[in-house]
């Protein structure tokens, strides 16, 4: 068993005994078992998924830190929802400007733009994970 703890600056999102973790790291997605090597990552935008008794459970997460240690697996995050909390009108708003300022910023560079598609991708996956429950 894994213990799993989401973090945001507002809340304790979860607390809780998994069986297995999935987080969408930079670099791209890791899975997490027990006795999983010590790790530090930046994650990026997207969807962790856990694995509970053979249930689970998916939050879309923002742009944050992963640490593995001593069978503990903390998530730090500015934003984690789950699909029942997502209010798809917003995220497709939010998705809509994201679009907008980066055809409007032309040929500036992928540095300029990061957060800006940072934005983007957030978006997408809260209207993705949304549109699975």
């Amino acid at each position: 068993m894994l213990k799993l703890e989401i973090v945001t600056p507002e809340k304790r999102v979860l607390d809780a005994e998994v069986d297995s973790v999935t987080v969408p790291t930079v670099s791209g997605e890791a899975g997490i078992l027990p006795n999983h090597a010590s790790l530090v990552s930046a994650l990026k935008p997207g969807i962790l998924s856990y694995t509970q008794k053979g249930g689970g459970d998916k939050f879309a997460v923002s742009g944050g830190f992963v640490e593995v240690s001593g069978g503990t697996v903390s998530v730090l995050v500015d934003t984690a929802e789950s699909a029942d909390e997502i209010d798809v009108e917003a995220a497709k708003a939010a998705r809509e400007t994201a679009e907008k300022t980066l055809s409007a910023a032309g040929q500036a560079s992928v540095e300029e733009n990061e957060s800006t598609r940072e934005a983007l991708d957030h978006a997408q996956t809260r209207i993705q994970l949304a549109a699975s429950k």
